[in-house]
């Protein structure tokens, strides 16, 4: 018996389920894993591998180079914020603090956690375990982001299986398009927008111009909670577009984002994961795409606080993407109540987090921290940023793989995953698809 884990994140919602699941493995780290491969850094791809490493995990996690460099600085920032999370809660909301003794990983777990990791090249076999070899496929959906292709002999037979990690969109600015599956037997396949479609990016430019310019008519602030992993590098790229086309009024655009500095040092160091068309406007002409005049980074809580004081116009980019960690949730704190200002969701909002309650029309006030706040600032979602593939684009892929027999869909809420399995079935009627529930356990 083998076990390879695909991914170990963590998982997102309401917050005492939150840290139960978080906390928990229904097999042991140290005696049942054999292996870990890493589609990519997100922090519901990579976030709980400083837990299994806690709880005695000490073989390999499979990832690209870039994966292994930006793994290093997101395990790193999210072992400061359970740090800090968990100081706070404990402090001010007693009867609100999290479950059990101490925070779910450190920042030094996940600086320990990191001699596990093994970078592996693109489209190269390497052996994974016993049995198994795996090879990394692009998957265009961040900057080192792969599918991964299992090769499983066992009995004499080979059985291969595919997993597309999070499937990228065509098209996206920055990072390679997504490649074809090769042919497998099985599909495990993410399923996040099963059932929408996507504008065009250049939609998402013009709908991010406009809010712009209207926040900056009132004199208020735009507040862009952004993943500091690639959600906000796309966003300072299109600022970047947008300003050198004059098509934005001179304001200042802060990232009050220790970690979006971090990670956009990263993404200079791997150029390998780029499209051409960054290479032909930006980096063979010596600019760096997320950089310009407009925008300064904040490093200091000290520069952050201030920034509440500071009159707009201005664009605050801040983490986390879905508001339940980090600076954005202080200034929305400060600045939800004012019709002047304006907040711009460029990502995918969980269910249950402060992101969906935001971006939710039906949703007239919130929680943040100990307070409730009236909605009174402007907020706009931007779908057209997400780095997921949408209802065509997952068509497209799982109806072009080859030798397909048996679909097994994940990462998605209901009423995406069941309308695409919906499709499937009509598409190709001889592909058995499964939706597990958790914990559920499938028999090839």
């Amino acid at each position: 018996m083998r076990r390879v884990l695909l991914d170990c994140g963590l998982f997102q919602g309401r917050r005492a389920e939150a840290a139960e699941k978080n906390a928990m493995f229904t097999l042991h780290p140290k005696k049942d894993v054999d292996a870990v491969i890493l589609t990519h850094a997100h922090m519901d791809h990579v976030g709980r591998i400083p837990v299994l490493f806690k709880r005695g995990y000490a073989g390999p996690v499979f990832c690209t180079y870039a994966t292994k460099d930006l793994a290093a600085v997101m395990l790193q920032d999210g072992g400061y914020i359970q740090e800090k999370d968990e100081e706070y809660f404990r402090k001010h909301i007693a009867d609100s603090a999290l479950p059990g003794k101490g925070p779910l990983y450190t920042q030094q777990d996940a600086k320990e956690c990191m001699a596990l990791f093994r970078g592996e090249n693109m489209s190269e076999w390497f052996p994974v375990c016993d049995g198994v070899r795996a090879q990394f496929v692009e998957a265009g959906h961040i900057v080192g982001a792969v599918m991964v292709v299992l090769e499983v002999t066992e009995n004499g037979g080979t059985h291969r299986i595919g997993f597309s990690g999070d499937l990228g969109r065509n098209m996206l600015p920055i990072i390679r398009d997504p490649a074809p599956m090769p042919p497998v037997e099985t599909l495990i396949c993410e399923s996040t927008y099963g059932n929408r479609k996507h504008d065009d990016i250049d939609t998402a430019r013009h709908h991010l111009c406009d809010v712009i310019t209207r926040t900056a008519q009132r004199g208020g602030k735009v507040f862009i909670p952004a993943f500091s992993l690639e959600r906000a590098q796309e966003t300072l790229f299109d600022l970047h577009v947008l300003w050198d086309a004059k098509e934005i009024p001179p304001m200042p655009i802060v990232v009050d984002s220790p970690l979006t500095a971090k990670v956009t040092e990263v993404f200079m160091k791997h150029p390998e994961c780029y499209d051409k068309d960054m290479y032909e406007k930006f980096l063979a002409k010596a600019k760096n795409p997320f950089q310009f005049s407009l925008v300064r980074f904040t490093e200091s809580p000290d520069e952050s606080k201030a920034l509440n004081a500071t009159p707009g116009p201005m664009i605050i980019l801040a983490g986390s993407g879905m508001c339940e960690a980090g600076r954005i949730r202080h200034h929305l704190k400060n600045g939800i109540e004012d019709a002047r200002n304006a907040v711009v969701a460029v990502g995918y909002m969980a269910v249950n987090t402060l992101g969906r309650r935001l971006t939710d029309p039906t949703v007239t006030q919130v929680k943040i921290f100990d307070r409730l706040l009236q909605k009174k600032a402007e907020v706009m979602s931007i779908a057209a940023y997400s780095g997921h593939a949408d209802m065509a684009d997952l068509d497209r892929f799982v109806l072009a793989t080859q030798e397909l027999k048996t679909l097994i869909l994940v990462h998605g809420e209901p009423e995406q995953m069941d309308p695409f399995a919906g499709r499937i079935a009509a598409a190709r009627p001889g592909v058995v698809i499964h939706k597990p529930e958790r914990e559920k356990e499938i028999t090839l």
